[in-house]
């Protein structure tokens, strides 16, 4: 069988190498110039590479990227904006599948190469959402790999029909479900959950709860479902998006309810928005919990920001917090790729024989170096395919 053999390139820094590729799958690495076999080559030109990165938290449907820009309106709360897209997703034809293809290719051409993306299931969109992130994917022949979270944007308890919707869904192959604010959205904290814990075990699925609610009330909801996560035996498979909350406690509170997540097998999912708290990521990284980086939405009528750029995401969560060493770059940067496997379900993700064939190759000195300047990617490979060369994008 023909191989794809890359040469000449600097895994994380490190000596150069080649790699050989065989279909999406990475067959061999080895010292640069020792890698034999017939195939084509690819000059690596001494590059740095890096695995392709994990977006672990997006929102593929919802963006109007590709059309005339879309002034901000609505009110700045989480009601507020759920309302204002309500109001005008249908004008600009949300959800479309030639919007969410305009994102996967940004997100292709920055190197992301997985995602995790939740999808508005609601009284109005229905599963439509779903299909047409679907039929965006499908578009790339294997190229990029998204795992779907059904996802309730306008409530579940305050809306009598979500929960049947995200049952479907995930009878229907949604990887998880998700969820939103209990307390402060649904009003009833124990009910919305007991529907959503409900679903994942019959279903099989996982958990993905949205969480904004600040301070103690956040962290009764964290608790809530730390322990219901325990109980039913799903450890593993329960994430908080946002969590704001866990960076607003007081020292022996915040220790207190990172026990209780760690014991669970809670993981987190962050954007690392500006002017919110720091998580304490290395309680965080010491106990196992895991932290996965994502852009939430792109371009959507949430926000005017976002380029699909997940290392501008590591950086943003570097500067928030205070990272400096060159340890804790390189941890930043890991968490945008090699730490995020298991929010796509892969139980290896990196520049090693046996792992997807999903590389980024960057003209950078060394991986901090490539966090801080944030430089083009000169080559992407994913699921063994040339989807971006010379930084241009070939899909």
């Amino acid at each position: 069988m023909a191989h794809v053999i890359l040469t000449n390139v600097r895994p994380w820094g490190a000596a150069p190498v080649d790699i050989v590729l065989s279909g999406a799958e990475i067959l061999s690495v080895a010292p640069a110039g020792t890698a034999g076999g017939e195939g084509a080559h690819l000059d690596g030109g001494g590059l740095l590479a890096l695995p392709g990165f994990i977006n672990a938290h997006a929102h593929l449907d919802k963006s109007w990227w590709g059309q005339p820009w879309v002034s901000y309106g609505g009110e700045a709360t989480t009601q507020g904006r759920i309302s204002h897209e309500r109001a005008e997703r249908d004008g600009l034809g949300i959800p479309s599948a030639s919007s969410t293809t305009a994102v996967l290719r940004e997100f292709l051409r920055h190197g992301t190469t997985a995602v995790r993306s939740h999808v508005d299931v609601d009284l109005g969109v229905g599963l439509r959402g779903i299909e047409v992130v679907r039929e965006a994917v499908a578009g790339f022949g294997g190229a990029i790999e998204v795992e779907i979270v059904a996802f309730p944007q306008d409530g579940v308890m305050r809306r009598p029909g979500v929960l049947d919707l995200l049952d479907k869904a995930a009878e229907a192959g949604a990887t998880a479900i998700g969820g939103l604010d209990p307390a402060s959205i649904d009003r009833d904290p124990v009910a919305q959950l007991d529907g959503l814990f409900g679903i994942a075990e019959r279903r099989g699925v996982g958990l993905d709860i949205h969480l904004h609610d600040g301070g103690e009330l956040g962290a009764f909801q964290i608790e809530l479902i730390a322990r219901r996560t325990l109980s039913l035996g799903l450890r593993g498979k329960v994430t908080v998006s946002h969590g704001f909350a866990l960076g607003e406690l007081p020292a022996d509170r915040q220790q207190r309810v990172l026990e209780a997540c760690a014991e669970a097998g809670v993981s987190w999912a962050t954007v690392a928005p500006v002017r919110t708290a720091p998580l304490p990521w290395r309680g965080m990284r010491d106990r196992g919990v895991g932290i996965g980086l994502g852009t939430d939405g792109i371009r959507d009528l949430w926000s005017p920001y976002g380029d699909g750029d997940i290392l501008r995401v590591a950086l943003n969560f570097a500067r928030l917090h205070g990272l400096r060493t060159d340890e804790e770059l390189a941890y930043a940067v890991e968490l945008a790729s090699t730490r995020a496997a298991g929010f796509v379900h892969r139980d290896a993700h990196d520049i090693v024989a046996g792992a997807r064939a999903d590389i980024v190759l960057l003209d950078a000195e060394n991986v901090q170096d490539a966090l801080v300047r944030s430089p083009r990617r000169q080559l992407v490979v994913a699921g063994g395919q040339v989807v971006v060369q010379d930084g241009e994008l070939r899909v």
